[in-house]
């Protein structure tokens, strides 16, 4: 059982009882409770209260027998849970359900989706033909996203094989995933480093092969008041001002040309089996440069600076060196 569905049980346990429920009547009912000793109930139940209430919900504690108040339950008043009438002005509703069409990721169109179903049910009209222009799309292409997404949701830690830039080889690092952003582009997972123990800011493409749940859910708690984009900010690697220029092969390295400020096309190239262009492009570092041209192979090469030229240079005879030890 997820933490949702936990919460979602506890929220309808407590909706449908006439009178207030004990806290043993509640560990009874509930699988996750049952299952747990009786000072991780506690705490359980002390948090999942606590979230309830974070979200609106009025959960109260009132007396069993009205006559005698010493044993006391819980309960949610229907009158005060019921939301009253969803009122969106047509631009409203539009952008609503405007998020359907932008998520391309499935999991995060999925809950779009329910969201828009959830607002038709509760009366908002919503015109599905003003949906039909021209959307932006948000697109997850890295396939570490559900993994460390999933985990940052239900609390639980990992373990992953991570190369930070400069590193010629990864490390094994541990992790308490508080959430997943997007930063210039990019996706990143924020948390606590466990080995560091200090937040941290890892980005998901750099992450290597399979990545690990350690332990079960609601291991760790994400601290009070963490705000995750200005962590984001403040933990993100300086902005690009450096320049350089890449040979990149005739409509190959999309990415690269996207963040292109320049381009050249019908230039000479490190061989003569395609045409090649020659893009202008910013960087915070060398190594960032790098890290970037190198995941394009055979189809990029940095031309300049020399600084950045040397590098690539040097990364990949050690991967060449590398391979010849493993064959060998």
């Amino acid at each position: 059982m997820t933490k949702s569905e936990r919460l979602l049980n506890l929220l309808i346990l407590l909706l449908v009882q006439r009178n207030p429920v004990t806290k043993q009547k509640i560990r009874a009912t509930i699988p996750d409770y049952q299952d747990a000793s009786d000072e991780a109930f506690d705490r359980m139940f002390e948090r999942d209260k606590d979230e309830l209430r974070a979200i609106g919900v009025p959960l109260e504690i009132a007396a069993i027998d009205r006559f005698f108040g010493d044993e006391t339950g819980y309960r949610i008043r229907p009158d005060e849970f019921a939301l009253p009438g969803i009122n969106l002005t047509a631009d409203e509703a539009a952008v609503v359900g405007l998020a359907t069409r932008v998520w391309q990721h499935a999991g995060l169109a999925a809950a779009t989706s329910d969201a828009l179903a959830k607002l038709s049910a509760g009366g908002a009209e919503i015109d599905r033909s003003r949906l039909d222009l021209a959307a932006p799309g948000v697109a997850v292409s890295d396939p570490h996203f559900d993994v460390f997404w999933k985990a940052s949701l239900d609390r639980v830690r990992l373990r992953f094989d991570y190369r930070r830039a400069g590193a010629s080889q990864p490390t094994t690092r541990n992790l308490e995933p508080w959430g997943v952003v997007s930063s210039s582009g990019r996706w990143y997972v924020v948390g606590r480093d466990m080995d560091k123990d200090e937040p941290r800011l890892f980005r998901l493409s750099r992450v290597h092969g399979a990545v690990r749940r350690i332990g079960k859910g609601e291991a760790f708690e994400v601290p009070p008041g963490t705000d995750l984009r200005a962590l984001t900010r403040s933990l993100t690697p300086p902005q690009a001002t450096e320049t350089g220029t890449v040979l990149v092969r005739s409509g190959t390295a999309l990415a690269l040309r996207r963040s292109a400020t320049a381009t050249e096309t019908g230039v000479s190239g490190p061989d003569q089996r395609t045409e090649w262009d020659r893009i202008t492009v910013t960087f915070p570092t060398a190594w960032a440069l790098v890290d970037e041209v190198l995941q394009h192979g055979a189809n990029a090469v940095v031309e300049s600076p020399t600084s950045a030229r040397e590098l690539a240079m040097g990364r990949l005879r050690e991967a060449i060196a590398n391979t010849e030890d493993g064959a060998a």
